[in-house]
């Protein structure tokens, strides 16, 4: 993964060779498994590790919700079906990939320090206006949050400006980003806390990428920081991919 405009990659904290990514709804649960998956591993070979959560998870309309450090939810921009998903994220036929890779899918991993205290200064209305939503999900033009804002009748940005997060994103709120998205947020103290952010795609350029050239210049800029993560791949289910790399 390359340096984006902005960023400030650690490289204690970039890259790596395997991503072991563990998950479960009891917290300790993750943790014993994660050191029982660790164990034996010499500690050089352990580049970077981070604990993270899902205040408010939940599913709604198919979708994958959870509050960010920023008290808004994401997820709504998600696919709400299989089907769906695996249309965005899903490596398919015909893409020039080998055959052991079809039905995998690339893994974009970031994590972003975000300036919470800084944040919190601006009133709600302001941070709505960076983001481009309310706090519930809903639109800035009143849309219930399940259906696409008309951003073409608001073409100055008069409603939801034009630097706001959502619209930098996805300008075609027709034809959305392909990719899903599944954050998390992490803590480490008053200086060190923000987002990790998650996203699966068949296409990098297409999918993450795309994106994050379009949020060059944004409004919420300022209040984030890119400090590691890094670029992986899923492979597809079943071990028979194994045997094209042996």
């Amino acid at each position: 993964m390359a340096a984006f405009l902005g960023d400030v990659l650690d490289p204690a904290q970039s890259h790596g060779a395997l991503l072991l990514q563990i998950t479960g709804v009891a917290p300790d649960a993750v943790r014993k498994a994660a050191e029982q998956a660790l164990d034996g591993l010499p500690q050089w070979q352990i580049r970077w590790r981070l604990d993270g959560f899902r205040p408010g998870n939940r599913t709604e309309n198919g979708r994958g919700l959870a509050r960010n450090p920023f008290h808004f939810t994401e997820g709504y921009g998600n696919p709400a079906t299989a089907a769906a998903v695996t249309e965005r994220a899903a490596v398919a036929a015909g893409q020039g990939e080998p055959a052991w890779a079809i039905g995998g899918s690339y893994q974009v991993v970031r994590i972003i320090r975000l300036a919470t205290d800084f944040w919190d200064r601006d009133t709600v209305r302001e941070q709505e206006r960076i983001i481009g939503r309310r706090r519930d999900g809903r639109w800035l033009d009143g849309t219930p949050s399940t259906e696409q804002p008309a951003f073409t009748a608001d073409p100055h940005g008069t409603i939801t400006p034009l630097d706001a997060h959502v619209r930098r994103a996805a300008p075609d709120r027709r034809h959305p980003p392909p990719l899903v998205r599944r954050g998390y947020n992490y803590h480490h103290g008053p200086d060190d806390q923000g987002l990790i952010f998650s996203c699966f795609q068949r296409d990098l350029k297409k999918g993450f990428e795309a994106v994050q050239h379009r949020l060059q210049g944004e409004a919420m800029a300022k209040y984030a920081l890119t400090v590691g993560g890094g670029y992986f791949f899923v492979p597809p289910p079943g071990d028979s991919w194994l045997d094209a790399l042996t």
